[in-house]
Order: structure tokens, then C-alpha cells, then sequence
């Protein structure tokens, strides 16, 4: 029998494959997790798996009901707008930060992150446009130096995977973002402060408006369990 993860490394990675399943929609919403079955799925200890649910609970992605363990938290559209709204605060926070403070590395990759994602908008390659606009959002915050503004972001996007994957995957959603995150980069690339701010405010507002959509059943259409 081959060794299982274990340890940080098992932990880190089952947590990691959980957030992963949600982004690409092989986990839902009250969904239950059972121990044994994803310690077999991904070749973990089950106290590996046991750690790594419970840093997913402390996250708010998941919730440990006694003796019935753990499921996919679900988040309602309302909740999801609030934490886009707190979100939205502390990236124009970091926005201008990193207007001012990014290296010369830094405001490179914020050019090539917009080159790449204008390529995957015309090749509609929507998984790379996906992970470029994750990576240009860690960017920002990184750039900024802001590590209190970074620890309430993790924890604010935990809940949030699901939904962000579902935005992503709505018909002309990254055509529509695009100029967007564009007005980001151009921003904090250029050391512009407040510019930055605005962009961000601006894509985050269109983010909440796109989620209070979301929640509107059309005629035909029962209205949506999230």
C-alpha cells in the first residue's frame, strides 16, 4: 500500500482539492463530506482530512454539524453581496497601496496578466481567463504590502469560491470584465492611486449588481437554492 499525505503537506493539499472541487462545481452546496471517502480520493490520512475540513470550517466554506459532520456551507445571494461589498472596501485599500508601492516585477506581471487575459477572452479559453483574474487580485494584494487587509481577504473569499466560479462561467461574463480588470492594471501600473481605486470600486459594483441578478428568477425559472 502506498503512503498517504499527512502531516501539513496532506492537510494543505486536501484542503486545497476541496476548494478546487467547489471552484469547478464537483461540489454543491450542503453537500455532506465524509472522512473515509475523500481520504481515498486523495490519498490523505483521515487525520489529515479531519485538519484540513476543520480549516475549511474556520474559513466559513464548510460547517461541522455534531455528529453528523461536515457539508458545503451554503451561502445566500444576500450574504454573498455583504462580503462583496467588505471585499470591495479593503481591495481599493490595496489597489492604491499598490499603485504607489509595486515594483518593477510586479507592474510587469500586471502588464503580461492583461495581455494573457485579452488571449484567453479571444480564444474563450474561460479557465485561464478564470485563474489569470484570481492571480491579478493576489497581485494587487501583494503588491500593496497590506498583510491585515490580506488575512480579512482570505477569509472573505473562502465562502465566496463557488460563487465566483459561477459569475466566471456566465455567457459573455469575461468580455464583459475584461475592460474592467484592464482599467485595474492600467491603474496600478501606472501609479495611479486613485485611479485604481475607482476601478476596483467600479468592478466590484458590477460584481454585486451581476449577483443581485443572479438571485432574480426569470418567468420560466424557479428561483435559484444558493
Amino acid at each position: 500500500m502506498t503512503d498517504r499525505l499527512t502531516g501539513a503537506a496532506g492537510r494543505q493539499y486536501v484542503a486545497d482539492a476541496i476548494r478546487y472541487a467547489l471552484r469547478s462545481g464537483d461540489l454543491v452546496p450542503g453537500q455532506r463530506l465524509v472522512e473515509n471517502d475523500l481520504a481515498e480520493s486523495y490519498g490523505a490520512t483521515r487525520g489529515a482530512v479531519r485538519e484540513a475540513l476543520q480549516d475549511l470550517a474556520a474559513e466559513e466554506i464548510l460547517e461541522i454539524v455534531p455528529r453528523r459532520g461536515a457539508r458545503v456551507r451554503t451561502v445566500s445571494v444576500e450574504e454573498a453581496i455583504q462580503i462583496t461589498e467588505c471585499r470591495s472596501a479593503l481591495e481599493q485599500l490595496c489597489a492604491q497601496k499598490a499603485a504607489a508601492r509595486a515594483n518593477e516585477e510586479q507592474r510587469a506581471e500586471l502588464r503580461r496578466i492583461g495581455a494573457d487575459m485579452r488571449r484567453a477572452v479571444a480564444d474563450g479559453a474561460w479557465d485561464a481567463y478564470s485563474a489569470l483574474n484570481q492571480r491579478l487580485h493576489e497581485l494587487v494584494v501583494e503588491a500593496s504590502g497590506q498583510e491585515v487587509a490580506r488575512r480579512h481577504l482570505d477569509r472573505l473569499n473562502g465562502p465566496m469560491v463557488r460563487f465566483q466560479f459561477r459569475l466566471a462561467l456566465r455567457p459573455g461574463r469575461p468580455a464583459q470584465s475584461l475592460p474592467q480588470h484592464l482599467a485595474i492594471i492600467d491603474a496600478v501600473a501606472s501609479g495611479d492611486a486613485p485611479a485604481a481605486a475607482r476601478a476596483v470600486a467600479a468592478h466590484l459594483d458590477d460584481v454585486i449588481e451581476q449577483l443581485r441578478f443572479s438571485a432574480v428568477p426569470s418567468p420560466t425559472q424557479a428561483p435559484p437554492r444558493a
